[in-house]
């Protein structure tokens, strides 16, 4: 199973691709989609659709996975992280995925074993389960965190017998 992990923003969405094979991840891409702050609002949401949907046909994932949204302090900040976060749900769900949805918190605890964790460690134990990957920035391990997440969920529902 191919997943795809996201960690959503206007400026910078970082992406993350892992084979799952079992028990066993295995890095396949990372990167991140971004936008330019010159341009109008809905230049910028068609701009991360369309590379979105250019790294979908290219890696063509069996599933997907997006961070969850967080309140700013900045109230526009929030709106535009909603935003975009909006486009890649629709482009994923466009694609046929099924997608997993995931609080920051959870994918720090599922990664790291603490929901406080620091991007330094989240990137460190990523760097761990994946090993050799070579990780584009921050946005991009924040995705590779999250698609290792929703491996781990996915498997945990597969033990679990359903009623």
């Amino acid at each position: 199973m191919i997943l795809l992990g996201l960690d959503p923003g206007l400026g910078t969405t970082g992406w993350g691709i892992i084979a799952v094979d079992g028990n066993r991840l295995t890095h396949i891409g990372n990167g991140q989609i971004r936008t330019d702050s010159t341009m109008a609002l809905a230049t910028r949401l068609l701009a991360l659709d369309l590379a979105l949907t250019d790294l979908i046909l290219e890696h063509r994932p069996d599933g997907a996975a997006v961070e969850e949204v967080f309140v700013n302090v900045n109230p526009q900040s929030t709106l535009k992280l909603g935003q975009a976060r909006g486009v890649i749900l629709l482009n994923a769900a466009r694609s046929g995925m099924e997608v997993g949805e995931y609080a920051a918190r959870l994918v720090k605890k599922s990664v790291v074993g603490v929901g406080n964790a620091s991007k330094e460690q989240v990137h460190a134990m990523v760097s761990r389960l994946l090993p050799g990957a070579k990780i584009a920035g921050p946005d991009a391990s924040d995705a590779l965190a999250v698609a290792i997440t929703h491996a781990h969920h996915l498997a945990s529902a597969r033990r679990i017998p359903s009623r």
